[in-house]
This record gives structure tokens, C-alpha cells and sequence, in this order.
């Protein structure tokens, strides 16, 4: 049925139709503007969870997920009898993440700070940067400490274990044995050389953790670290214990600037002591400087003075240049504008009285028989001028001048210790031609089941009868008398070099030197002493140096077992008054 409107009714029909239009559109608006909406949401949804999942992930993780460094357990370092001189005690560090933590309450850095021995606001410093998400907070503490720490319950705050470098010998072979840095890495000495026989390698777990550093669950293979290897010295620690003793008892007697001592064995070449005064305390080195970390006796250059003479006059036996019944005129002679002469002027002297008497004008013209050339050959050949190649960081070549630059009156002062510099474990390597038959030995730092091969410089002929001269030079009238051992025969040099300053030789700064082997007839040990300006009124080498080589050597042959060679009742000849002729 047809519905019918007034006029009335279609006049306010009229007047509603556009609002009615008006607001159909707006709801077709709204409706267009939400499913767009909707769309961008879907959109970024997929663009998230698709696009980005690496991403996203990564960033979660970053956040909770830690590789943890399982560090390796650095190898142990013992003597040639296992004596343990280097070991790794397990610590704690303290470690946070500034990124993961709220701001730490006062009250709590207080305790945090107490405990760590740190001021609050050190810690504050260290915890401000947010963006962090590892910051050391302290290392290598007490465990019980940081056990301590964690029950503070500081969120971010964590632990983890690490090893710290023990030394049981100290300040006694700190020399040797070097140190390690907070890191664990070898600083000095065998530390640093062997250091990656040592270290081992570190190992690696990758973990869940909550926000107070707990670990959840691991999200991968654990990587076990691999250890550092047992590393044995040729060092004997009684022996190490010895020199040092004796060292540090002459340089504090003597009122020196420091001293070494070095102990080779006599057949084999290995280092079995070196030891220098001043020394240091690897386990704590506060107040340490830099001339107490010197291993002098490998790094230090010097002019070994008379204790050069041995070598050079066995040149001229070698060579046939004299004989050990050669009788030499030694009064004062000219090279030059140079005078050649001796403190305890002689007429004249035999191979053995040059030795004795420590004689300049013997052993010069001894040496100016050989050329040039042939006079460098021969140094060389000990190794002068030359590194050691011991392994020892640092060590010192020496200098030795190209012998076509040389003055004859050069020739003749190197023959007796002057115009060629040499450290101490040098000087003593170059001793072993006389307790090896001739030939040098290399040395050895760490023990050997079978000893390297030498390189031959004398004949077996030549070093025998320099071996018995240095032997008779222990006797009544020689200059090692100060040397001798109770019960043991010796062979032995002493030296005085004076200390060159500028272009000048100073007439009150001495170097004290002895360079000896014993037993005298069958050498087990050489031992060189080097006692750096002595000031208390002694500085001849036979009379200060000389003690210390008998003490170090004798203490060392009892350690040893080694059977005396002459009678328990023979008699020490202490050098009670200065001997000139060391120089």
C-alpha cells in the first residue's frame, strides 16, 4: 500500500536528507580510516616478525645473553727438581652491566665501596655510562669477598673467576722468572718469553642471565678451556737461594750500587742460578722502579777488565804464538803516544806469572802477535758482540768494533778488558771453553735430558793448559787465592775495571769482577760475580768478588753432592789486602 505524506510531513523530509547524507559519509570516513589502520598494523606486524627477526632477536639477546671467557689455568713454573716457582691461584672479579642496571641506591654503593676498598663515587663513575654492557669493577679479589659483594644483591652486579700469578721464591729469582699484568700476560722474563706455552687458550660459554647476573640455562656448546704446560727452568732454587744470599750480603757490605751472580753448569751449559741486587717482589711491586726490575746480568754492558786476560792469551798458545814456558819483558812500552804498564811492575814474566800478576804489558804483547783480524775472529767466535739468544727478553749483544777500524793500541787494550763491552751471562758462556775441552756451550734457561751442542773455539791442547793455569792462579801467589773453597780446588780471574764516564776513565767508580769454575780439577760449576761500585773502601775484584764466588760455588757443590778434592783441613788465603794487578 502506497504510504501518502502531508505537505507538512515532505517539507521536514526535505529538510533532514542532507544531514543524513552528511553523516553517512562520515561513518564511510571513519570506516576507510581504521581499516587502514588496521592494515598498517598487520603490515608492521609482518615487517617485525618477518623483516626484522634477526634484528630484534639480536637486540634481546644483547641483553640477556653473555659469552662468558672460561680463562685457561696459566702453566706452572717449577726448578729442574719441580719445585714450584710460578702458580695460578683462583680469584674473583667483580664486573657489571652498566646497560641492564637501575640506578644503585647510595646506601648500597656505600657497602659496595666498603667492601672493594673504593670510594662511592669511583663506583658511580664506573656504573654511569648506560650504554655499557661490561665494565670491570674490580679484579682478583678475595672469593670470600666476592661472595660478599654478590649478597648485596645488587642487580647487573656479577662475578667471575680468574687465576692470579703467585711467586713462592719472590724477590729471590724474581730476575728469572719475571711477572705477569692484571690481564694474566707475561710481562718479564720467562713470563713473557714462554708466553704462549704458558698461557693455554681460554674457553667459552655462551648463557642466558637474569638481570642479578644468575645464569639461566647455556644456549650453546661449552668450549673448555686448554691449560698452559708445566714449564721446568734449569734453575736449582737451592742454588738460586745461595747466589742471591751472597749477592745481596756483598752490595750492602761493600755499600754498592747493585751486583749479579750467575751459576752455569760447567758441562752442560744450563742455567742453574742468576741473581741480581737490587731486586724486586713479583707479588707485590708497589714501590717497584726501574732499576730494581734490571736483570743486570743480561741486560748490563761493562768492560770486563782483567777477566778478559785468560781469553786473549789463550789466542796466542793456540796459534803458537807462545808457549806456556814463553818468558815475556814486561816493563812499560809505548804504543804510540800510549804507555803500556802494570800497578805491580814486573822485569819479566812467564805465562803463568802474566796470569798471577794480572800483567798489561804480558798480555798485550801477547795479543799483538795475532792480527787484527784474526784477534776479532777469535772474540767473536765467543760471542762478543753478539746476543746470547738465551730466550731471555732483552738481552744484550755487547759491542765489539769491526777490526778493520782498529789502532793498535785498541788490539792491545781489548786483550786486557777495555774497548769491549760484554754482559756478565756472556762472559761466563765464554769461561766454558775451559771446562768443555775447548769448546763454548750454549746457554741454557730451561732443562735439557740431553745437552745442545757447543761450538768448538780451542784446541782440547790449548784449553787444558789455560784450564791448569786458571787452576794454578788459586794457589799461594795468585790472584784467586780469595776464592778458594774448603775441601775444593778452584780455578779462577779476578778483575777491576775502572767505569768509563763521557770519553773518561774515573778514577773512584769500579766494577769488581771474578770469573771462576770449581772444582778445579773436574769443573761441575762456573760462577761469574759482578759488583758494581763499591764504595765502602774495597773495590778489587779479588778481594770482594772472589768471597762471593766462594761461597756461591761452595754452598753449591754441597747442595750438589759434588766429593771434595782436597782435604777438609786445607786453608782459605783470604786476598786481605788489595791486589793491584787485578787490573
Amino acid at each position: 500500500m502506497r504510504t501518502s505524506y502531508s505537505a507538512h510531513q515532505r517539507e521536514r523530509l526535505a529538510d533532514a536528507s542532507p544531514a543524513l547524507k552528511m553523516t553517512a559519509g562520515r561513518v564511510r570516513f571513519v570506516l576507510l580510516m581504521l581499516g587502514m589502520l588496521f592494515l598498517a598494523l598487520i603490515g608492521r606486524a609482518i615487517y617485525l616478525q618477518v623483516v626484522q627477526q634477526d634484528f630484534l632477536q639480536g637486540q634481546g639477546e644483547a641483553r640477556f645473553r653473555r659469552a662468558m671467557t672460561l680463562e685457561a689455568n696459566r702453566g706452572v713454573i717449577t726448578d729442574r727438581n719441580g719445585e714450584p716457582l710460578a702458580i695460578s691461584s683462583p680469584v674473583q672479579t667483580i664486573w657489571a652491566s652498566p646497560a641492564d642496571m637501575e640506578p644503585v641506591p647510595p646506601a648500597k654503593l656505600r657497602d659496595l665501596g666498603k667492601l672493594l676498598d673504593m670510594a662511592p663515587e669511583e663506583l658511580a663513575t664506573k656504573l654511569s655510562d648506560r650504554k655499557k654492557e661490561f665494565v670491570y669493577i674490580k679484579r682478583q679479589i678475595n672469593p670470600e669477598v666476592a661472595d660478599k659483594v654478590i649478597a648485596l644483591g645488587i642487580p647487573g652486579i656479577a662475578k667471575q673467576q680468574e687465576y692470579r700469578r703467585f711467586y713462592p721464591a719472590g724477590e729471590i729469582i724474581s730476575h728469572i722468572i719475571g711477572f705477569t699484568g692484571v690481564d694474566g700476560k707475561g710481562q718479564e722474563g720467562v713470563e713473557l718469553a714462554r708466553e704462549k706455552m704458558l698461557s693455554g687458550k681460554d674457553g667459552r660459554r655462551v648463557v642466558i642471565k637474569d638481570r642479578r647476573g644468575h645464569i639461566i640455562e647455556d644456549v650453546a656448546a661449552i668450549e673448555p678451556p686448554r691449560d698452559g704446560q708445566t714449564l721446568a727452568l734449569a734453575v736449582d732454587h737451592r742454588i738460586q737461594y745461595l747466589a742471591y744470599r751472597e749477592i745481596k750480603a756483598a752490595v750492602e757490605e761493600n755499600k754498592a750500587k747493585a751486583g749479579s751472580v750467575v751459576v752455569l753448569d760447567a758441562k752442560t751449559g744450563e742455567l742453574l742460578a742468576l741473581a741480581n741486587y737490587p731486586s724486586f717482589n713479583p707479588n707485590n711491586r708497589v714501590g717497584t722502579t726501574p732499576e730494581m726490575l734490571r736483570n743486570r746480568a743480561v741486560i748490563d754492558l761493562f768492560e770486563p777488565g782483567s777477566t778478559m786476560k785468560p781469553l786473549s792469551i789463550s789466542l796466542a798458545l793456540e796459534h803458537g804464538k807462545a808457549n806456556v814456558n814463553t818468558v815475556l819483558d814486561t816493563h812499560s812500552y809505548m804504543i804510540g803516544p800510549a804507555t803500556i804498564r802494570d800497578v805491580s811492575a814486573q822485569p819479566s814474566l812467564n805465562i803463568l806469572g802474566i796470569i798471577q800478576k794480572s800483567s798489561n804489558v804480558g798480555t798485550s804483547k801477547l795479543a799483538l802477535l795475532s792480527s787484527p783480524q784474526d784477534f776479532w775472529t777469535y772474540y767473536d767466535s765467543l760471542g762478543f758482540g753478539r746476543a746470547p739468544n738465551t730466550g731471555f727478553p732483552g738481552e744484550a749483544a755487547g759491542r765489539l768494533r769491526d777490526w778493520k777500524n782498529w789502532r793498535p793500541i785498541e788490539q792491545a787494550t781489548m786483550s786486557f778488558g777495555y774497548g769491549v763491552s760484554v754482559s756478565l751471562l756472556q762472559m761466563a758462556r765464554a769461561y766454558t771453553i775451559f771446562t768443555n775441552d775447548g769448546v763454548m756451550l750454549p746457554i741454557s734457561l730451561y732443562k735439557t735430558s740431553t745437552p745442545m751442542p757447543g761450538k768448538r773455539v780451542l784446541s782440547e791442547k790449548t784449553a787444558h793448559e789455560m784450564h791448569d793455569l786458571l787452576v794454578a792462579n788459586s794457589e799461594p801467589g795468585g790472584g784467586a787465592v780469595g776464592g778458594r773453597i774448603i775441601g775444593y780446588s778452584i780455578g779462577g780471574k779476578s778483575g777491576t775495571a775502572r767505569k768509563l764516564e763521557g770519553r773518561t776513565y774515573v778514577a773512584n767508580k769500579h766494577r769488581a769482577l771474578f770469573m771462576g769454575f770449581a772444582p778445579g780439577k773436574n769443573p761441575k760449576l762456573i760462577v761469574a760475580v759482578m759488583i758494581d761500585e763499591p764504595t765502602a773502601g774495597k773495590y778489587y775484584g779479588g778481594a770482594i768478588s772472589a768471597p762471593v764466588f766462594s761461597q756461591v760455588a761452595g754452598g753449591a757443590l754441597r747442595v750438589l753432592n759434588v766429593q771434595p778434592d782436597e782435604p777438609s783441613n786445607n786453608s782459605l788465603l783470604p786476598d786481605s789486602t788489595p791486589v793491584p794487578a787485578d787490573f
